[in-house]
Formats: C-alpha cells, structure tokens, sequence
C-alpha cells in the first residue's frame, strides 16, 4: 500500500478541506457521544462505542439515505477521510503521553518481558492464523493489537497492511472483548498469586490490550499498581514503531515480486505518521510541552482516534463481517490466553512474582 509522502499532505488537505466537512463533522458528532459513554463507563473508553456506533449506523444507513444519493455523495468523503486520515494523525499526537526519561526508568525491568510476550503472540499469531484458515490482514491486525496496544496498535498498522474497514472493525470489537475480561480476571489472578502493587502494574502493564483497560485493571487490584501499569503499557506502545516499519517491508516485498530492496526505498516505506509519533514522543521527553497543552493533546488523541473508528464503523462492510464467522474471534481469544501466560511465566523467571 503506497502512503501519501509527507510533502503532500498540506496540499490534499487544502484541496479537500471543503468536501470533507459533512462527513467529518458526522463523525466528530459520533465521537462527541461515545466519549459521554467513555466517562459513564470507563471500562468502555470512546474507541469501543465509537465504532459500534458507526457500525449500527451503518446498518440503517441505506434506509435513511434512501432517495438522497446527492446528501450520501457528500458525506461519503469526510467519512473515509475521517477513517484514514485521522487515524493516523491521531497516532502521531499518541506521542505526546511518552517521554524518554519514563522509557528508560521501566525499560529495563520491563523491556524482556515485553519483548518475549510480543514475540509469543506474534509468532502464535502467525501459526494459529494458518491453522485456523484466518485472513492475513485480519491476522496481523489482531496479533498486533493483542501483542501491543489494542486499537492504538490496529490504528498504526491497519494503513501499512491495507486493512479493510471491516477487518478494523472485527479487529478492534475481538480485542475489547477480551480486555472486558482481563478487567475482571487479572485483580483476582494477581490476589491468587499475592502480587505486590509493583509486580501486578508490571504484569497488567505487559498483557492487558487498551490503555484504559489496563487502567481499570490495575485500578481495581491497587491505586498503588496503577501509575507503574499506565507507564510500562506506555513504553509498551513504542513497539508500534520496529513492527509498522517491518510490516511495510513485508507488504513491500509481497507487492514488488523481487525487487531489491535498497537502504533508500526502505527508508521511503517508513509511514509519515510513525515519523510523527516519535518527533512528538522526543519533543514531549525534552519538556517544552506545559501541562495543560499536553493534557489536551492527550485528550485529542483519543478523540480523534473515536472520530477514526466512527469513520471506520460508518463505512463497514456488515456482510463481510458475517463472512469473517468465529475464527478471528477464536484467535484473539488463544492469543490472549498466550500473552496472559507468557506474562506471568517471564516475570516469575525474571524473580519479579511474589517479590
């Protein structure tokens, strides 16, 4: 999938500003709702109602637009504007929650542990997709999220591996499902095993998905386990940035039937979007971000990624969803019981359990 150069963005965004409008001020409106949701219901966060929302939307869609083809050909383009573009803007500004003092402090505790657990899922990704006759991208897109950072991780890589929008959809809904249960199970797992705050923030930090999962999680063990578990699930999401790159050079490879592949057309693969995420990441570390535009960067990041998953559910293919049947549903499930396991196998060989 070839991504727009960065040279160019300023230009389409200017030529398309007015056409996208109706659709992006539709998604924003979808947005607006699911973080009222979000706020009600933590757990729930924006992301996961967002697309749902869309999703049912997108099912009476063709009734309400009925005799109105004029009023559909002009929201279509902010729609998919919306589910492009600002999903991978809003991944850029994802940088401004990390900094590289954070990184370093947890980095070395938590780093082979995070390692092992993403190579576990991805190589048990890659295998269980075989046997169970999964599509590859929806098999990427669920690896990823499982292995990383939920629908951050699907938002980074659905772009680089040409992701329909229904295998986002099934993607993000199968990695909600399972971060519901890790929200439940994992205080008790970690009682179960006498985890001290810091051992369980390491453990909810490296297996639970979603960002505000792992929030709860920890919330619900210890308000002591939750600042370390937001910190570790943050340095976690820098993995996004080696495995998007590596994927773009596996789609390029498939796409260019041998061509070599030299230091500079690698380079031209890197996505403008991860580029964007670590500039910001490194502007954020050198602490020239006050707090209070920080804190509505991060809040923007989040909003803007409900705004993408809207755009996303509105222009997802129902049928194909169906076509989809249990097996995505069955790997997220085994790859989720893989990472629990690898999590808690590492820390207990690296002597953190119980510590």
């Amino acid at each position: 999938m070839q991504l727009a150069p960065v040279h160019t963005l300023p230009a389409r965004l200017t030529s398309r500003g007015v056409d996208v409008l109706p659709g992006v001020l539709i998604t924003a409106a979808i947005a607006l709702v699911s973080t009222g949701i979000g706020a009600v219901i933590p757990v729930l966060g924006s992301a996961v109602p967002a697309i749902i929302i869309g999703v049912l939307l997108s099912l009476i869609r063709p009734r309400i637009m009925a005799g109105r083809e004029q009023l559909n050909t002009r929201i279509q383009p902010g729609i998919s504007y919306s589910g492009k573009f600002l999903l991978q803007l809003a991944v850029v500004v994802l940088g401004v929650q990390l900094s590289i003092g954070a990184i370093a402090k947890v980095g070395l505790e938590s780093l082979p542990i995070m390692l092992t657990t993403l190579t576990v899922c991805l190589t048990g990704a890659w295998l269980l997709g075989r046997m169970l006759r999964t599509e590859r991208r929806l098999t990427t897109l669920i690896g990823v999220g499982t292995g990383i950072c939920g629908a951050s991780a699907i938002a980074a890589v659905a772009p680089v591996v040409g992701a329909a929008s229904a295998e986002i959809a099934y993607a993000v809904s199968t990695i909600f499902l399972f971060n519901i249960l890790a929200v439940l199970i994992f205080p008790l797992i970690g009682h179960a095993l006498a985890m001290d705050p810091h051992t369980f923030g390491l453990f909810a930090g490296t297996a639970v998905n979603d960002t505000s999962s792992v929030v709860a999680a920890a919330g619900v063990f210890s308000t002591a386990a939750l600042g370390y578990a937001v910190v570790v699930k943050l340095v976690r999401t820098l993995m996004i940035i080696p495995i998007s790159i590596g994927l773009s050079i596996y789609e390029a490879k498939r796409d260019a039937a041998g061509q070599r592949l030299t230091g500079r057309r690698i380079a031209k693969l890197v996505p403008w979007f991860l580029i964007g995420f670590v500039i910001v990441a490194v502007v954020n570390s050198s602490g020239v971000i006050p707090p209070a535009p920080r804190e509505f960067l991060v809040r923007a990041s989040v909003f803007l990624i409900a705004m993408a998953l809207a755009g996303i559910g509105l222009s997802t293919d129902i049928p194909a969803l169906r076509r989809a049947g249990w097996r995505p549903l069955a790997l997220g499930g085994m790859l989720w019981i893989l990472v629990t396991l690898t999590s808690l196998a590492t820390i207990a060989v690296t002597g953190a359990l119980g510590a």
